[in-house]
């Protein structure tokens, strides 16, 4: 079973691998530290172990503690993220995501974004 089949990421999970990518490794102590609105101690612990299972992290032991570290680089992440949110709410079409992005009910962009999304396309 891989990584995809284990299920999607919750949004504290997602949380946790974002801190584990701007640290590198951390502990469990250290990741409920920068978490907004810290769940207890032990719930870390256990989306660590969760996060473990759906092998998107691993750990190693210095001393008595636990380091965790994403298994996965940022890059595959935010491609496997970009696919579920495309196949969610944009029936998997890139150009509806780029349609909402650009709608001006929804985006005030300058003209230097708008030149700098041109440069992107081309």
């Amino acid at each position: 079973m891989n990584r995809l089949e284990k299920g999607d990421l919750s949004r504290r999970e997602r949380q946790i691998l974002d801190i584990l990518y701007r640290l590198g490794e951390a502990t469990a102590q250290e990741v409920q530290n920068e978490l907004p609105n810290p769940p207890s101690y032990s719930a870390v612990r256990a989306l660590l172990s969760t996060l473990e299972y759906k092998e998107m992290v691993k750990h190693s032991k210095a001393g008595r503690r636990y380091l965790y570290s994403p298994l996965i680089n940022a890059k595959s992440a935010k491609r496997t993220a970009l696919r579920n949110l495309l196949g969610t709410f944009f029936k998997g079409k890139p150009e509806n995501l780029v349609a909402a992005l650009l709608d001006p009910n929804d985006q005030q962009l300058t003209e230097a974004e708008i030149a700098e999304i041109r440069k992107l396309i081309q």
